[in-house]
């Protein structure tokens, strides 16, 4: 197991537990919304696992309680390698049935966020993606959209491998939510407006998500843009990746201003299509890097075009 996906447990005024409900606690990886995420120990078999756990301190944390609950229904029947699957989920309740606390038991996974390390080479940037654009495509053939797709959302595993996390957020396409909920820097125009999310929600996600890849900058979203900014004039004021480093290709600076775009209709029509193109510019990006001509995206943030400038 690499040591980069464990920490100590610091930054907590609470000592680490030495087991919840009935799983021996073997270290502590990090923390969530409302959570802290422990690897555990099924004593009977030895078998390891992350467990997240949610404490109710004041009724504000109910609904981390419900993100956890929801994710349990949408992920225990995961059967793609690629999107990350629960096994349990485990409460304490009082007398009156209220949860005082619960933990989710998922498989653990052998990596570190994207957030953590960026990757430099277009390479692999394209097979990371690819690989999320394909378990995002098995996520949407459920039925479900993720609605929170961004860095820390991806893991990567030493070998590349991909596998995308917390579905607390996730619910069935076409749900419109009573209040606003995604990550300000990677949310959707109409995840803004509180309309009804589909599959070219998670696309715009993506496509913000694959802009900071190959640019370490962060694309303006309709949360982030002052309110008084004309929201049909966004999508031209974003500088292409292309444009802060002519090494990104133009198909690959395209396809993430197409996933960004304002309006869902302009986006791709499906993550299967957002893969096969990412396909076909990785053959190329390999084909490129074997004739030693270059594939590297370092430098990117010393780009003397800023995206906050651009946008504003």
């Amino acid at each position: 197991m690499s040591t980069h996906q464990f920490s100590n447990f610091a930054g907590s005024s609470e000592p680490m537990p030495k087991s919840l409900f009935g799983y021996d606690v073997i270290d502590y990886i990090g923390q969530g919304a409302g959570s802290l995420i422990y690897v555990v120990s099924e004593p009977r078999t030895n078998q390891l696992y992350a467990l997240k756990h949610v404490v109710r301190k004041t009724e504000k944390d109910g609904r981390f309680i419900e993100q956890l609950e929801a994710e349990f229904q949408v992920s225990r029947t995961f059967q793609h390698p690629g999107l990350r699957r629960s096994i349990d989920l485990k409460e304490n309740r009082t007398v009156l049935r209220k949860v005082t606390d619960a933990a989710l038991i998922m498989e653990l996974f052998d990596g570190a966020p994207l957030d953590t390390n960026r990757p430099t080479s277009l390479v692999t940037v394209c097979s990371i993606f690819i690989q999320t654009a394909k378990a995002m495509e098995a996520l949407h053939q459920m039925g479900f959209i993720h609605c929170d797709l961004k860095p820390n959302n991806i893991m990567v595993g030493t070998s590349e491998e991909v596998k995308v996390i917390d579905f607390g957020q996730a619910c069935k396409a076409g749900t419109i939510k009573e209040r606003i909920q995604g990550t300000p820097d990677y949310i959707s125009p109409e995840q803004v407006k509180c309309e009804g999310v589909t599959v070219k929600t998670d696309i715009f996600n993506f496509g913000a998500t694959l802009y900071w890849a190959l640019t370490g900058q962060k694309i303006p979203t309709a949360f982030t843009v002052k309110r008084g900014e004309n929201s049909f004039l966004l999508d031209d004021k974003i500088p292409t990746p292309h444009e802060l480093n002519a090494s990104v290709p133009e198909p690959l600076s395209n396809l993430a201003m197409e996933c960004v775009r304002t309006n869902p209709a302009k986006r791709p029509a499906t993550m299967a299509d957002v893969a096969r193109r990412l396909e076909v510019m990785h053959h190329s990006l390999m084909r490129r890097a074997a004739n030693n001509s270059g594939s590297s995206i370092s430098g990117l943030a010393a780009s003397k075009v800023g995206v906050t400038a651009a946008a504003g």
